[in-house]
């Protein structure tokens, strides 16, 4: 299953096989394991179950690498409305948004970090409305200084704006020291995209550096945000989080939707955060795939329900 990883990641970047996905009737019943649904509406629905069962939630309005500034700022109008629909519904004070800034104009060219940082900023402002945050998603290598840079910008004016590190680069226990600050929220995950060994760790070092970075985090000052499904990554957070003296309402742990609920559900009722991560939206296909080539055991749940339904 391992060595499917790389092949499968590159599919994601196929217009083709996306089509073909995107037709395909018997993709869509597994899709909905790990993604809400294609409305606000739907959404909203998911959100509530979740904060029903004691959980707390991040949203993701799905899309990256927008082409052009109308796909952008169909995006921003998504987030807002959103925004204002978790306050309507009361859910805000228990959800908070997470942004692909690819998906709000960074990869459009020559001023595209300009147009990702305008557009985030508007999230922004109709978070804080809200009362509630925004975290930065963090997307392939290339696009690391990028996003680090226009979370700068963003926590002048809003200092609560999360940001992610991915454990698998090389460079991360350095960005995790540098973030490691006062009232600074960070989301460690391990890394879902394919990138080369010269800027990534492989197998076992992953672990290592998941361990290193848990540390620094930890041990600084900031909000740290667990994102992990592996059983060994949660017992040495809970081993660091123990030796570091932090209490239950210093840090969180992070799941994705559709993944190990009903540990979501136990490390909620142990009393600790556990917040769990919600995409949403018609463009789901890059997404789903990362989620299969994370884990030998989701590309086998998909590959069982493609038979049982054929």
């Amino acid at each position: 299953m391992r060595l499917l990883r790389e092949p499968l990641l590159a599919t994601a970047r196929s217009d083709r096989l996306r089509g073909i996905a995107e037709r395909s009737r018997l993709t869509r019943p597994v899709v909905n394991r790990f993604v809400a649904g294609n409305t606000e509406a739907d959404a909203l629905r998911t959100v509530t179950h979740l904060v029903d069962s004691g959980l707390l939630v991040t949203l993701d309005h799905l899309g990256e690498n927008g082409r052009t500034r109308e796909q952008a700022e169909h995006t921003v109008r998504a987030y807002r409305s959103m925004l204002t629909a978790l306050t309507d519904s009361g859910l805000a004070a228990h959800t908070e948004v997470s942004v692909k800034l690819s998906a709000v104009g960074q990869s459009l060219p020559d001023d595209g970090q300009a147009i990702a940082t305008e557009n985030a900023y508007r999230i922004c402002e109709a978070a804080a409305k809200a009362s509630t945050t925004v975290t930065l998603d963090m997307e392939d290598h290339t696009t690391t200084d990028s996003t680090l840079a226009v979370l700068a910008e963003l926590r002048k004016d809003f200092p609560w704006v999360g940001a992610v590190l991915q454990a698998y680069l090389r460079r991360t226990e350095g960005d995790c020291r540098d973030l490691a600050t006062p009232g600074s929220r960070v989301r460690l995950c391990k890394g879902a995209y394919a990138e080369p060994e010269s800027v990534a760790f492989r197998g076992p070092g992953v672990d290592d550096s998941y361990r290193r970075c848990l540390d620094v985090l930890l041990g600084g000052d900031g909000y740290p945000m667990i994102a992990t499904h592996d059983p060994a990554m949660i017992e040495a957070a809970h081993e660091r989080a123990d030796s570091h003296r932090r209490t239950p309402d210093s840090y969180e742990f992070q799941m994705l939707h559709g993944v190990r609920p009903d540990e979501q559900r136990a490390i909620a009722a142990s009393g600790r955060r556990m917040r769990v991560y919600v995409p949403y939206g018609d463009d789901w296909y890059g997404y789903f795939v990362r989620r299969l080539a994370e884990r030998p055991a989701n590309l086998a749940f998909f590959f069982r329900a493609l038979v049982n339904r054929s």
